[in-house]
């Protein structure tokens, strides 16, 4: 397993697939100083593992006070509950409200992993196209980019001259059931390009950089869903 590790000034990867656990999506930690935010938790097997994580970085995991949900699948929200539980807020897109704190399993797709869901409730709801969440000194942009599910969003964030995007599951995968839609999709994977952003957090693959690489990466997925 390889250990957390820093991405840019402020951000850490410290879960995922070589990090945590096999089935876990890239966990991502945004440090404002005063405020610490989780960007997805994986699938939850792996909650502590995390905090353990935060706490290597040199990093206080009592100031975890916000988890961003990218979109409402299982190994991104199966975490949730425990860091909740922690004191931190739940904050997500209000299209993908029926998988976050429904927990329909259709929607998170908790079936495919065999696992059950609890959902909880909402703290902060993400409407409309764009919306910034303070964390500390640092601010989200979180960008609705539906498609992969109808409430998907991509954070990002500007530290340092650098821009540095939360674009999870990029690749896939798209299944109507669960409410994806390819054109959406491709109108949000244009805004992506259109960040131009340096460095790209991506929810299973990690790290791409700098922004040629990032932006070469979208076009890759966009070409193979024209």
């Amino acid at each position: 397993m390889s250990k957390p590790e820093r991405v840019a000034e402020g951000v850490y990867i410290v879960g995922g697939p070589q990090i945590t656990d096999g089935r876990d999506c890239c966990a991502y930690l945004v440090d404002g100083g005063t405020e610490l935010a989780l960007v997805d938790t994986g699938l939850g097997y792996s909650a502590r593992a995390i905090v353990n994580n935060i706490e290597k970085l040199g990093l206080d995991s009592s100031l975890l006070k916000y988890v961003i949900v990218t979109h409402g699948h299982i190994d991104h929200i199966g975490g949730l509950a425990y860091f909740q539980e922690r004191g931190a807020r739940v904050v997500c897109h209000e299209l993908d409200r029926d998988a976050v704190a429904g927990g329909n399993p259709k929607l998170t797709a908790a079936g495919y992993y065999r696992i059950n869901y609890r959902g909880v409730p909402v703290d902060r709801f993400i409407n409309g196209a764009a919306q910034d969440v303070a964390v500390g000194n640092t601010v989200l942009h979180c960008l609705h980019t539906p498609g992969h599910t109808p409430g998907g969003i991509s954070p990002y964030l500007d530290v340092d001259g650098t821009r540095v995007l939360f674009g999870q599951d990029i690749h896939g995968p798209f299944d109507p059931s669960w409410g994806a839609d390819m054109k959406q999709w491709r109108n949000s994977m244009r805004k992506l390009i259109d960040l131009k952003s340096d460095i790209l957090c991506e929810g299973h693959f990690g790290i791409y950089q700098p922004a040629a690489k990032v932006r070469s990466y979208i076009e890759y997925y966009l070409a193979q869903h024209s």
